[in-house]
């Protein structure tokens, strides 16, 4: 197949987000993170903007700027100006800017199955009551087939809790988080909702900002209403054009993904352009919600005419159905309020790069097998006859009543195809169903879809996560295939890790149900002068001068701003806190893979297991990734591995089972967001040296370059050491190789002070226990 990249036509700006500037001075920084200053004792959460990619010693000194006049005008993203609204303790006047470390309470907080480990730091923090219990929701969703009275028993904590506190409860069986966000209007469009998972982005689909955090910082925030944010850097994704028949929401995303691989990497994205209009709200949920797996930490979707026409649709029918609890929510009196002056982003605002997709220039695409940077043109994968032995339609992703709706269908047509027979799956599959609500689930048997399903031999599951997160009925076993509409194909994630998963809209699942082959319902039919993908860097429009002036200010403005930003160099030592370690020395054991996730780091059958004892922990630690890993590396090893490490979901475990395997520093040539925060939340060091991954593959590559047949873990008998004193490393390259030196970021002392407490848990408790002794003034 051919996937034609075209150039903007637009003048492209320099595409460089602040990190990137900054990192001409800054390369190999310890993960950046704000933290509480040790003299505050009111609140645990320094609100001082600090600038992108430094720590606390490197911030800027806001008092000397002069706040703007109400007259001022400053331009800004649609994401910060949503994040300005949930940004507390600014200085007067001051406008957030990506790359600013600032504190923030959020609108909402979802946590789910984890509200309890939530509640427990909660608890082990000295907190004795909710900060602001209209904050939070709490939906449990997914281990709910799991009726072992160890998991009944966490339920009914959270429930009880949830009681005790008066926060938001929906129960086991009413639907997933996420899509619970949504419908209930806890989600609300223009506000800033965040969830303890990494779908969190999934809210962005209805215009707000969500985004994840993790167990810690959702326990901070039922105690203190607020936590710690850096806004990363702003992508926008441009889509023009229109889906052609038979072309999904899932294939935009899978697309996505494959097309451009990393280059949203730990960005909040806008999804902008002449072509979003036409998407419905529910692909636009499903585009949202798996902006995660391309490596995202929002898809944020604007506050438009599609979104206006869907609301009013949801406030209707919650009017006219007393029985709907969204009418607490949901009223054409608030939607009135919202589009009499809907926040939408400036048509100067910077951003750190641009996207483009031609939607009208799209097929259907199938993600796999295992990774969701594999996206092959459906039309290529038919003619393999690719066997299938299980299919899913389950999700907070891809199992709306919409969806149901779309799988139906092709059993539909094919009852139509062969009048007076009930179509069948394929002998040798089984096909699983999970709605992504209890609502969504009435909706679809009230239109006869789900009994459709149910007469070709689907198995339902209760509304709920279950297979997509490995739990439940209807695992992978060794050796199988699946096709699945949910959102992660990791391997292991499904079940067996010895088995094949593959991604798809809800009709192609259906399709390769009906047929035991990977195919699709036929609805495609390619455009007879198609030549490929269009997407590329930019807009993808035509240029006008406005557009030409607006880059060359663009540019302008990131070049000012690297000046100013720049740090003199220093060779100044870093203060170390007594007790804390001047140098951290070990063998490198190599894991030699980019994108290593969290399933791989930490199974998903355990993370749902509270209290699994630190030994277990040790054992399970890698074995997703390599089930030998437990009998290569020692304690006291430093874990060296690729390219965005810890890419996945917001489980704290991927940190502490690595912790409890007694391995004190992990390095990588980057990390993903959400296992940079667990590690510092959770007192695990880490590293970004990208030289070092260069140099361990040169020197450990295949003797027939095939990354194929690369070891997955190695012991490498090189050692680091890191003198965290004047932020070096030193690398010896085995016993007669080669040494060589790389400065890196100081590790300044308030983290020094959270890594020593055990934590940020260990530390908030430390700072509450401390203002309680203080003395009344």
């Amino acid at each position: 197949m051919t996937y034609r990249l075209v150039r903007s036509l637009g003048t492209r700006s320099f595409g460089l987000t602040r990190r990137r500037l900054l990192a001409t001075r800054f390369q190999h920084q310890l993960r950046p993170v704000t933290l509480p200053s040790t003299s505050a004792t009111t609140s645990p959460f320094t609100s001082a903007p600090i600038r992108h990619g430094a720590f606390t010693s490197q911030r800027r000194n806001y008092a000397s700027v002069t706040p703007l006049s109400s007259g001022s005008r400053s331009p800004q993203t649609l994401t910060e100006k949503i994040v300005q609204r949930y940004a507390v303790g600014l200085p007067e006047g001051k406008v957030v800017r990506s790359g600013d470390y600032i504190s923030i309470s959020p609108e909402r907080c979802m946590t789910h199955d984890n509200s309890w480990p939530v509640a427990s730091k909660f608890m082990a923090m000295g907190a004795t009551r909710v900060h602001n219990p209209q904050q939070i929701v709490c939906a449990l969703d997914h281990d709910i087939q799991n009726t072992s009275e160890s998991n009944l028993k966490k339920y009914r904590q959270i429930e009880a809790f949830a009681k005790q506190h008066g926060l938001a409860f929906w129960p086991a069986g009413r639907g997933i988080g996420h899509q619970i966000m949504v419908e209930e209007g806890y989600a609300w469009p223009g506000t800033m909702a965040v969830a303890s998972d990494s779908h969190s982005n999934h809210y962005g689909g209805v215009g707000c900002l969500g985004t994840p955090v993790v167990r810690t910082d959702a326990a901070s925030i039922w105690a203190t209403s607020r936590t710690w944010w850096q806004i990363p850097p702003i992508a926008k994704v441009n889509f023009l054009g229109a889906l052609p028949v038979g072309v999904t929401g899932k294939d935009v995303i899978v697309a996505l993904c494959a097309l451009f691989k990393d280059d949203v990497l730990n960005h909040a994205i806008e999804f902008a352009g002449p072509g979003v209009e036409s998407l419905p709200i529910d692909t636009r949920l499903t585009i949202a919600n798996m902006s995660t797996e391309w490596g995202a930490l929002s898809g944020l979707f604007p506050i438009d005419r599609t979104l206006e026409r869907w609301l009013r649709y949801k406030a209707t029918e919650a009017a006219m159905n007393p029985e709907r609890t969204t009418r607490q929510r949901i009223t054409h009196e608030r939607v009135d309020e919202l589009f009499s002056n809907p926040t939408v982003a400036d048509p100067d605002a910077v951003y750190a790069k641009q996207l483009y997709l031609n939607l009208s220039t799209l097929s259907p695409h199938v993600s796999g097998p295992n990774s969701v940077k594999i996206a092959t043109p459906l039309n290529e994968l038919i003619p393999q006859k690719i066997k299938i032995n299980r299919a899913y339609i389950v999700s907070c992703t891809n199992s709306r009543a919409s969806d149901l709706a779309a799988a139906a269908k092709v059993f539909k047509d094919a009852a139509k195809a062969n009048p007076g027979t009930t179509p069948k799956i394929a002998d040798g599959v089984q096909f699983y169903i999970a709605a992504a609500s209890a609502p969504e689930q009435e909706y679809a048997e009230a239109a006869g879809d789900w009994q459709t399903l149910l007469d070709a031999g689907a198995q339902p599951l209760p509304a709920g996560c279950g297979p997509c997160i490995g739990l439940g009925k209807g695992l992978l076993e060794d050796g199988e295939v699946g096709i699945s509409a949910s959102n992660r194909n990791f391997v292991g994630r499904m079940g067996s890790r010895n088995s094949l998963t593959y991604l798809a809209s809800p009709e192609v699942v259906a399709a390769s149900a009906l047929s035991g082959i990977i195919s699709g319902p036929g609805y495609y039919e390619a455009p007879a002068n198609w030549s490929g993908i269009e997407h590329g860097f930019g807009t993808g429009m035509e240029n006008t001068t406005e557009s030409q002036l607006s880059n060359i200010v663009q540019q302008l403005d990131s070049l000012i701003e690297r000046v100013e930003s720049a740090d003199s160099t220093s060779s100044s030592s870093t203060e170390i806190l007594p007790g804390f370690p001047e140098k951290i020395s070990g063998e490198i054991v190599f894991c030699d893979a980019d994108n290593i996730n969290t399933d791989g780091i930490y199974p998903g059958k355990l993370t749902y297991q509270d209290n699994v004892p630190k030994e277990e922990m040790a054992r399970a630690a890698m074995s997703n990734y390599d089930p030998a890993f437990n009998g290569i590396a020692k304690p006291n090893d430093i874990l060296v591995a690729g390219f965005n490490f810890g890419c996945g979901s917001s489980r704290e475990q991927a940190a502490t089972a690595l912790l409890a395997k007694q391995i004190p520093l992990v390095v990588a040539g980057s990390f993903g967001n959400i296992f940079a925060r667990n590690s510092i939340n959770n007192a695990l060091l880490s590293l970004e040296v990208p030289r070092l991954i260069k140099r361990l593959r040169a020197h450990f590559a295949s003797p027939s370059g095939d990354a194929a047949e690369r070891q997955l873990t190695r012991r490498t008998g090189w050692t680091l050491t890191w003198d965290v004193k004047h932020s070096v490393v030193e690398v010896r390259e085995g016993e007669n190789g080669e040494t060589w030196t790389e400065k890196v970021g100081e590790l300044p002392a308030n983290v020094q002070a959270v890594i020593a407490a055990g934590g940020l848990e260990a530390w908030v408790k430390g700072e509450i226990g401390k203002s309680e002794t203080i003395p009344a003034q």
